[in-house]
């Protein structure tokens, strides 16, 4: 494969960095941009340097102007859907893309297909140490009760058209 490498960094409201890595971006459609890390990808957190190897392969979806991001994940991980709640991504340049973690992440469990939000706790002692707006928690909650029920309804990009996706990188 012939991809060109992007940084992902996912930021905290004061700018502090969070989760970061290099991926490969595979291309886009009419849901966003589609990036793929193979299996070994290394992912990073803060200042903390590598934390850990992922052990399958997985893409993510940057869709375009959303308070979203999805991460699609191969087999033999027990989760097979996790989103981020995000401000928009921004692209500062081709191979970079940077949006703030508002905390709130909605996942789907590969067996079964149960949907649940994650992180409630943090998003609510965030709004209080990061001084979120009223606008920015607004759209973070309802970005997890539209991802919800996305999920729920087995609406694409999430019942099968990632498969495809994952499919370029496993």
């Amino acid at each position: 494969m012939n991809a060109a490498e992007v940084l992902f960094s996912a930021r905290k409201y004061d700018g502090s960095m969070h989760w970061h890595c290099t991926m490969l971006r595979l291309g886009e459609d009419d849901h966003g941009v589609w990036l793929g890390m193979p299996a070994g990808t290394v992912h990073s957190k803060g200042d903390e340097g590598p934390v850990y190897e992922s052990q399958e392969a997985r893409v993510k979806l940057i869709p375009r102007g959303a308070w979203w991001t999805a991460l699609f994940m191969d087999a033999p991980q027990r989760l097979d859907t996790y989103c981020d709640v995000t401000t928009p991504s921004q692209w500062p340049d081709p191979g970079e893309v940077t949006m703030v973690d508002l905390d709130l992440d909605v996942c789907r469990v590969r067996e079964g297909g149960d949907i649940f939000v994650d992180d409630q706790d943090e998003f609510a002692d965030h709004q209080v140490r990061y001084s979120y707006p009223p606008d920015v928690i607004a759209r973070a909650a309802a970005s997890a009760d539209w991802l919800q029920a996305a999920l729920r309804t087995d609406a694409e990009p999430f019942r099968s058209h990632f498969r495809s996706w994952l499919g370029k990188i496993s």
